[in-house]
């Protein structure tokens, strides 16, 4: 699975279901009726884009939708969800974060409590397992797979994505000064 295979699937998935849980299914079934290496490559082209959205902008982004509260995990379950917008809005929420502010989805949060969000938290934990739980199926086991797949997923993958922390330049979004230097729009 190329790149643009990957988006079209990630397209379709949008289409075809509204919620997370109705997306998680049919992403799940739709992946169970490929090929076990297309599976993997599946898992390969989610895991690279979400290493390109892996940026401390993205990172001070996220904690401002967040009201200053993003953790580590909480960063990478945002990125999942990035995935989710759509190849063009996470492009060009990759190139610049503050596009974000305009996605119908986090206006959707605008002005409510986060206590307030359920369905509409922007973040998609269970996109990272989706490619695993098909490949079980198509293995024909439910949680026993996770070694395998993983493997054959760290087998697939280029070397680059070594890096140890987000990229660019940390900044605290909650510090007023450094919000106004690097907030854009």
């Amino acid at each position: 699975m190329d790149i643009d295979s990957f988006w079209a699937l990630i397209e379709e998935c949008r289409r075809q279901a509204r919620g997370q849980d109705e997306r998680l299914a049919w992403l799940r079934g739709e992946l169970s009726r490929r090929a076990s290496a297309e599976v993997v490559q599946f898992q390969v082209r989610l895991d690279e884009v979400t290493h390109e959205a892996f940026t401390w902008d993205l990172w001070a982004a996220a904690d401002r939708i967040f009201g200053g509260w993003c953790s580590d995990d909480g960063f990478c379950y945002f990125g999942l969800w990035m995935v989710s917008l759509g190849r063009e809005s996470f492009s060009q929420a990759v190139a610049n974060p503050d596009t974000l502010a305009g996605t119908p989805e986090v206006q959707r949060l605008v002005g409510r409590p986060w206590e307030m969000w359920d369905d509409d938290w922007p973040d998609w934990e269970s996109l990272d397992y989706a490619a695993m739980e098909a490949y079980g199926i198509l293995a024909g086991v439910d949680d026993e797979c996770g070694e395998a797949f993983y493997e054959a997923v760290d087998a697939e993958q280029s070397d680059e994505e070594g890096s140890s922390g987000p990229l660019g330049e940390r900044w605290d979004v909650r510090c007023e000064d450094e919000a106004a230097r690097n907030c854009r729009d």
